[in-house]
């Protein structure tokens, strides 16, 4: 509830007519105002329209709490995070609580006091949505102060008895009071965290150093938990995991289409480059189908998964060998080519795990990928019978040279000089930049090697030679 006179006291809240409303009957309400008004709450999340999101507006429209159980760079976090628009602009409470106390039911001693004390005079503050979410990444130092609270000593030196409510500092999760709280990998939280959190989700009372406590918290607890963590980490014990409401499964990008969307989404560009770039079509989703193609892999670990983190580096690496080619050769475009792709060995091989533990196999592992996907690609793109007459003119002895430091001019030459090689270049793309005919030829060639049209022969130098 934003106005442009907002209320400064309770006596004027109350004044107002502002209803106060749970956290839950808050989201509940906005998240169907805004499916009536069809709006996209979910900004950036691609290709989760058909069953999680659905899964997620049901979750919030129950009033439940949510963990999302899935593998690696499949958006938990970022899905967790954009809960936040189900919020109101902003809400009132009590000024200087730390828990944002409800203007009309304070729950914490200091703030019943207060409002004991001063009545519709006491001050309240307008907390905005951003300041009403909380997270924390489960790791094995967490203690329960952090979480739900600790006797402070400073408070007792300066006084106050042990018995005293006051002395307690509160953790991270009664801060988030009327907000959302989320914890990232939840199995790594140790048990007794765990417990914790159970006795606080469901019966509301909290124990602190001896204190028995009631803390009815308006709060929305959110977990994420990758499968894999169930057996090798850690595990969510029973009476927790019970306590949620929802248990929603996410997963990787269905199609290329989804994958692409989210790299261009994604990778990281600056301004201000000494030339500009243009990823054809083509390449781009060669990068998707390399990794779709390695969650597939049986050489590679399917519990870890293989993120979309793994198309984003790769197209990133891939852009970046191209411009460092065209500045280098002193031209004004970049256009990554085939002969590109192996410098993605670097931004792949962090982000996979092999099932064996060959560490030597890796390179070629991902060699083969990357070979599985140009051909692929390659095949959506050209039917043999196409590039017939190209295949011809290797026939009758004919060779081709190609390199990564190649320029594009070299390239340009070649076109010009081999019959049916510029008609095969059009079938990829309309443009006539020399940089981008070269990312063509090379496409061509390792597309017609790879369907054993043409023999392939690596030179030193990082050279490479194509002949019948």
């Amino acid at each position: 509830m934003a106005k442009k006179n907002k209320a400064k006291t309770i006596g004027a809240l109350r004044a107002s007519g502002y209803q106060v409303v749970s956290l839950r009957e808050e989201m509940r309400c906005n998240l169907l105002a805004a499916i009536k008004e069809k709006k996209n709450l979910f900004p950036g999340i691609i290709g989760y329209d058909d069953m999680v999101i659905p899964q997620i507006e049901n979750a919030i429209i129950s009033g439940q709490d949510i963990i999302f159980l899935g593998e690696r760079g499949q958006a938990k976090s970022r899905i967790m995070r954009a809960l936040v628009n189900l919020l109101d602009e902003e809400i009132p409470v009590i000024k200087d609580c730390e828990i944002n106390d409800n203007p009309f039911a304070p729950i914490c001693s200091q703030c019943r006091a207060k409002v004991a004390n001063e009545g519709d005079a006491t001050e309240i503050s307008w907390l905005p949505r951003a300041d009403r979410y909380g997270e924390k990444l489960a790791t094995p130092d967490i203690a329960i102060a952090d979480l739900i609270g600790d006797v402070d000593p400073i408070k007792v030196a300066e006084g106050r008895y042990l018995s005293d409510e006051l002395t307690i500092h509160y953790g991270l999760i009664p801060r988030t009071n009327r907000g959302i709280f989320c914890i990232n990998e939840l199995p790594d939280l140790m048990e007794r965290l765990q417990v914790g959190l159970f006795n606080l989700m469901e019966e509301r009372d909290v124990q602190i150093r001896g204190y028995r406590i009631r803390l009815p918290l308006d709060i929305l607890l959110v977990a994420s938990a990758n499968p894999e963590d169930y057996t090798n980490r850690g595990r969510i014990i029973t009476p927790l995991k019970d306590r949620y409401g929802a248990q929603i499964r996410t997963h990787y990008p269905l199609t290329i289409e989804d994958e692409i969307n989210i790299v261009e989404m994604e990778w990281r560009q600056f301004s201000g480059t000494e030339c500009e770039t243009y990823i054809p079509r083509y390449m781009k989703e060669i990068v998707a189908e390399i990794t779709h193609l390695g969650r597939k892999s049986a050489d590679i670990n399917q519990r870890s998964g293989v993120s979309v983190r793994v198309s984003i580096t790769n197209y990133e690496t891939m852009v970046s060998n191209a411009i460092r080619r065209a500045v280098a050769l002193g031209e004004k475009l970049a256009v990554p080519r085939i002969s590109d792709l192996p410098y993605i060995r670097s931004s792949t091989s962090g982000k996979i795990e092999l099932e064996g533990f060959e560490d030597t196999k890796e390179d070629k592992i991902i060699d083969d990928l990357i070979k599985k996907a140009v051909l692929t690609v390659f095949n959506r793109y050209n039917k043999e019978h196409e590039l017939e007459k190209l295949v011809v003119q290797f026939s009758g002895g004919v060779s081709l040279e190609v390199s990564e430091a190649m320029s594009a001019q070299s390239y340009v030459r070649h076109v010009k000089e081999m019959a049916g090689l510029a008609d095969a270049v059009k079938l990829m793309n309309d443009s006539k930049e020399p940089a981008a005919i070269a990312s063509a030829v090379e496409f061509i060639l390792e597309g017609l090697h790879l369907n054993k049209r043409l023999n392939k022969t690596r030179l030193a130098g990082g050279k490479t030679v194509y002949r019948g």
